[in-house]
């Protein structure tokens, strides 16, 4: 498929007007073919007609037909084949075998999510028939079920080229829901983008859906990402990446004549916990274990754990020299953008520099451009309680160590730390009581809790949770991954003595989709 830096725009392939996007690759510094013109506030506005106009044929489809949408989508990404691989390692610089294995998990859970919308549960049938002989006022006959909330804006992600961007889970989990997309390609892989929306857009129309429940824009500002937060028929908004970036839409989503959720995936340090017990039986293992996943995809993860908690000994000594040892023996690694590698180097040199920091490990230096030198700091508990700029979140393989005094001021660096998506103990059967003082105080902070393991891997399935309280989501109450994440993008509606034939299949008495509803509060079989 050979590229030509269009927008899509419904069925139609449009030249963008403003100045162009020219990917580079990070690898090499070298520009890649093609350039992508940025769209306009004019384009953004016809989008959004479009997706307007789809939304009550589109939320109304049969379960199996949008189901089916959601599996063509899959399979036209597979039909692309090496060339979508090739296009996504020039733009990223990641290795072939990650994006293989992200293109997998891609078509994975779109696959994922026909499934859920076969089964119907996330509709949230509760059917509490009339009691017309009830004492001493009857009941009038009430149903509800979900319906989907409307079109949505997703914007791509820059360390994800492939599962948080196009047709990534913001936008699988939006379509199944039943609302229209209209996706703001990312700008560091916009050929990437192309070939991915490309692929919904065939699926579009191989499936017979209106043309306008699929939509991709590039954009060479940011007009065209606030303008498509502004634009009144957008119902909702599906973000992951800075905070700046996170709090501008936001605040765009908010101060709208009709406000509108947005969903911000947006900062996030992940908090490992080094028990005492843990430490003292296995320090060196998990000293080394811990650099693993601190360098994966060179620290380019939201969930890399940004920081480590532990009591002073001479157990945390030991961790600490492993630690060191690993990073030391760290190879750089290229990281996703100039601008990326800018920032780290940025946030690596001020953490350096701050008085109450100690520089314990880095990592080899590269050879080539924009490669991450891994780094290891470490500093007492009580300084990073009192500067807050030791949360910050360095985007890389950066981590700090908080030696405290004791377990209770842990407690209290645990206190102060902002929001988290992930939060880690790393345990053992002598840990149980200080892990459970702990507990609560993870509980109100993070949106996963994990023992002994490692934030780096999020698996997409029923019961995962990635969000937590802000700043690491706009919103503590979502899901980013997994099937619950269909949950953002819907809302509850109440009929009330309906007659049945004008009641959608959902709640009628027939009951002729076959759900498991909750019939005058009990779960049906």
């Amino acid at each position: 498929m050979n590229l030509t830096g269009e927008l899509l725009i419904g069925q139609q392939a449009v030249k963008g007007s403003r100045d162009p996007i020219v990917a580079i690759n990070p690898a090499t510094g070298e520009r890649l073919p093609t350039e992508f013109n940025g769209g306009t506030a004019e384009d953004v506005s016809r989008a959004c007609e479009l997706a307007g106009s789809a939304f009550d044929t589109y939320r109304e489809s049969s379960l199996e037909a949008r189901a089916s949408f959601l599996e063509t989508i899959a399979d036209e990404i597979e039909a692309i084949g090496d060339a979508l691989i090739e296009r996504a390692v020039a733009e990223s610089g990641l290795p072939q075998g990650r994006i293989q294995g992200e293109r997998g998990r891609t078509c994975g859970q779109l696959r994922l999510f026909a499934k859920t919308v076969r089964a119907g549960e996330w509709l949230g049938v509760r059917v509490d028939p009339a009691l017309p002989d009830r004492q001493p006022m009857p009941r009038v006959d009430l149903r509800q079920r979900h319906i989907a909330l409307g079109p949505v804006a997703v914007f791509g992600a820059s360390n994800f080229p492939l599962a948080f961007s196009v047709a990534g889970g913001d936008t699988a989990s939006a379509l199944a829901a039943g609302c229209p997309v209209v996706v703001k390609a990312h700008p560091a892989h916009p050929g990437t983008c192309e070939l991915v929306g490309r692929a919904v857009q065939a699926a579009v129309k191989q499936c017979g859906l209106p043309e306008g429940v699929f939509s991709m824009l590039h954009d060479s500002s940011f007009e065209v990402g606030q303008a498509l937060v502004a634009d009144p028929r957008i119902k909702a908004g599906g973000f992951t990446g800075s905070r700046k970036g996170g709090l501008a839409l936001l605040d765009i989503a908010q101060r709208r004549p009709e406000p509108i959720p947005f969903y911000a995936e947006m900062s996030s340090i992940n908090p490992v916990f080094l028990m005492p017990a843990a430490l003292k039986a296995r320090g060196k293992a998990l000293g080394e274990a811990f650099v693993g996943s601190l360098n994966m995809g060179a620290g380019q993860f939201c969930t890399n754990p940004g920081l480590v908690i532990a009591i002073e000994s001479p157990d945390l000594d030991a961790f600490v020299d492993a630690a060191a040892q690993a990073v030391e023996a760290s190879a750089a690694q290229t990281m996703l953008t100039p601008g990326i590698h800018d920032a780290y180097d940025h946030g690596v040199s001020a953490l350096a520099a701050n008085a109450k920091v100690r520089e314990v490990a880095r990592g080899q230096q590269g050879d080539g451009p924009n490669q991450c030198q891994s780094g290891l700091f470490v500093a007492a508990g009580e300084d990073v309680i009192a500067d807050e700029s030791l949360q910050a979140e360095i985007f890389g393989a950066s981590s700090l160590i908080v030696a405290c005094r004791d377990a209770a001021e842990v407690k209290r660096v645990a206190e102060a730390l902002e929001g988290q998506l992930t939060a880690t103990l790393q345990m053992d059967d002598g840990d149980l009581e200080a892990a459970r003082t702990l507990l609560p105080i993870l509980e109100r902070k993070a949106g996963r809790i994990m023992a002994n393991g490692w934030p780096t891997g999020v698996e997409v399935c029923h019961a995962m949770v990635h969000g937590g309280p802000f700043p690491a989501t706009s919103d503590a109450r979502s899901t980013s991954v997994g099937t619950a994440a269909i949950l953002r993008f819907l809302r509850p509606v109440c009929y009330q003595d309906l007659p049945d034939a004008l009641l959608p299949e959902a709640v009628r008495e027939s009951n002729p989709l076959k759900l498991r509803r909750l019939l005058d509060g009990e779960r049906e079989s």
